[in-house]
């Protein structure tokens, strides 16, 4: 571990010593310490809320002032099954049993509270820094939904209380952006248990915003040659099975739908669909590359805790692309799609982290094709991003089953990191599926297979840019770009004439024509982050113009109206 984890994991056993302290019956399951803290999954007589962190934290404290050390203690099987049998402690006994034979159980003590725990941790809960509590859950026992729900503790702490002040107002900035928050003020998207967990809505203002990233993205995909494709919800299970997603990715597929005696999947990837494309004719190496791109629609099976708002959902739509090309034209098409992930990125000042995913050498198992398949792939990729001088990192075993890839991490306004687009080389499925096309020698060969991604998923892509833009967004995305507020009725007619002219521009604007003060529409418009306000009143309407208003300058003054058209066209447009 690294001294901050060791710290974290160390205040993570602090919390069970306050909490078997002050609710005795409590019965412990695991606490580990994450990126940004620690959490502790208990069973607790008491159903805790944050109402009860202020005397968990008084405890806590004490038993950080009172410098306990931590004391690692090796000890015998039996000795440690009844040590916890003696004290009810029956999910340690479970924790015990995941050990293997062979290895040594250690348990570690501080004061009157022993865990099962492998450490490391710091000498003494004195050097334990600054803490806080910062929410409670409900939590599955090893996170499946079959077994006891728990209650889990999230922590977080640091050397010092500095640091601690700063991650905290990060923590807050970050809920201000929270765009499951966001999304319901600014009537983005709904999630309904009505139509179920993971299956967002949206509603037409976050429609609005998709259908301008979708627009967006098309112009640029027929500049970089895609046709687009539409494919069916369900695929023969057959389909599946020969790709092999069925079963290297069953566990994260809806079960099997029966139709006349067939079986049908919810689709869960759109390329075997793209491949069924490639060979609804005979391919020559004239007809290649063929590059096929769709906003397709895909099903997965996710645990409802793992569920969170746009992010991780169970029916998502992706900006899936499939190239097919010649092993020679691989380079280049990889080129091109790379360059396309880095151009969309940066309309957004998006920052990206790319990372090379390979294969795990220890687990082969989970991988279709051999070395013949992956060495070139591999290769490629390295070749691509050592040309260019991509910085990366390598993850191996993060491969998806049939190819390595290069993933991109973009990072947000607050510099989190989004797992987005990706660009995959695949020489298996074209041999699982023995795709073909004629070469000049007139003979026949494989071609290659390149799936890419730029958003990923649509909807993570959105999430996404709520939370980077608080809200905010750029007057091209914003879904309503203009708030025309006429200060009185008598300037109502010449406010549904401004209106008339915006609609004809392709602007998406709307009238107040409420019965509110002026100052309250004004307040209105801001909270709904409308990202311009044009004010008419009777000396506006009798000299054609707008008394103009926007999120980012305030009070900007009289335009004329002309004016004001031109600036929302040229600033409305669409990037390229």
């Amino acid at each position: 571990m690294s001294p901050l984890e060791e710290l974290r994991h160390s205040a993570a056993h602090v919390l069970a010593t306050a909490l078997q302290r002050l609710h005795p019956e409590t019965k412990f399951d695991i606490g580990p310490p994450t990126a940004s803290g620690f959490y502790y999954d208990i069973d607790c007589p008491k159903r805790l809320s944050t109402e009860d962190f202020a005397a968990i934290e008084t405890e806590m404290a004490r038993v950080i002032a009172a410098d306990e050390p931590f004391e690692r203690r090796v000890v015998g099987r039996e000795e440690a099954r009844a040590f916890f049998a003696e004290r009810g402690q029956t999910f340690k006994i479970g924790r015990l049993d995941d050990i293997p034979p062979d290895e040594e159980i250690t348990f570690y003590v501080n004061g009157d509270f022993t865990d099962l725990c492998a450490g490391s941790h710091v000498p003494s809960t004195g050097k334990i820094g600054a803490f806080k509590l910062l929410g409670v859950s409900g939590s599955y026992h090893r996170g499946d939904e079959s077994q006891p729900q728990l209650q889990r503790i999230y922590g977080t702490a640091f050397p010092t209380a500095a640091e601690l002040e700063a991650h905290l107002a990060a923590l807050e900035e970050a809920a201000r952006r929270d765009h499951r928050k966001l999304g319901a003020q600014l009537k983005l998207f709904r999630l309904d248990s009505g139509i179920g967990s993971g299956l967002p809505l949206l509603l037409p203002r976050g429609a609005t915003i998709r259908a301008q990233l979708e627009t967006m993205l098309s112009r640029k995909l027929e500049d970089y040659g895609y046709d687009r494709l539409y494919s069916p919800h369900i695929g023969a299970i057959d389909l599946y099975k020969t790709s092999g997603h069925y079963p290297y990715y069953a566990e994260s597929m809806y079960q099997p739908i029966r139709i006349e005696e067939r079986e049908f999947l919810l689709k869960p990837m759109n390329c075997p669909m793209h491949i069924q494309a490639y060979t609804a004719e005979p391919r020559s190496y004239r007809d290649l590359p063929q590059r096929y791109a769709e906003y397709g629609t895909v099903y997965r099976m996710e645990q409802s805790g793992e569920l969170s708002g746009l992010v991780r959902v169970r029916g998502f739509t992706q900006d899936d692309g499939h190239v097919f090309c010649t092993p020679e034209q691989l380079k280049d098409e990889f080129k091109s799609c790379l360059r396309l992930v880095q151009e969309v990125m940066a309309l957004f000042d998006l920052r990206t982290r790319c990372r090379v995913s390979l294969r795990d050498p220890d687990n082969l198992d989970k991988y279709v094709g051999d070395d013949s398949l992956w060495t070139p792939a591999e290769a490629c990729i390295r070749a691509v991003v050592d040309e260019l001088g991509l910085e990366h990192s390598v993850g191996l075993g993060e491969a998806a089953f049939y190819g390595p890839k290069l993933d991109f991490m973009a990072l947000d306004a607050l510099g989190r990191s989004w797992q987005l687009g990706t660009i995959q080389v695949d020489f298996s499925l074209p041999e699982r599926f023995a795709l073909e096309f004629t070469g000049s020698d007139n003979a026949k060969h494989r071609p290659v297979m390149i799936h890419r991604a730029v958003f990923g998923s649509v909807e993570r892509f959105l999430g996404l840019l709520i939370e980077h833009y608080a809200g905010d967004f750029p007057l091209w995305l914003a879904p309503e770009q203009v708030r025309i507020v006429p200060i009185t009725d008598a300037q109502l007619p010449a406010a549904e004439a401004l209106l008339a002219r915006c609609k004809g521009l392709r602007l998406r604007a709307a009238i107040d024509d409420s019965s509110d003060k002026m100052g309250a529409k004004i307040r209105k418009a801001e909270l709904e982050k409308i990202p311009l306000t044009a004010i008419l009143g009777k000396r506006e309407v009798e000299s054609g113009s707008v008394a103009l208003r926007s999120r980012a300058k305030g009070d900007e003054g009289a335009l004329a109206t002309e004016k004001f058209l031109e600036r929302l066209k040229s600033e409305a447009a669409l990037p390229s």
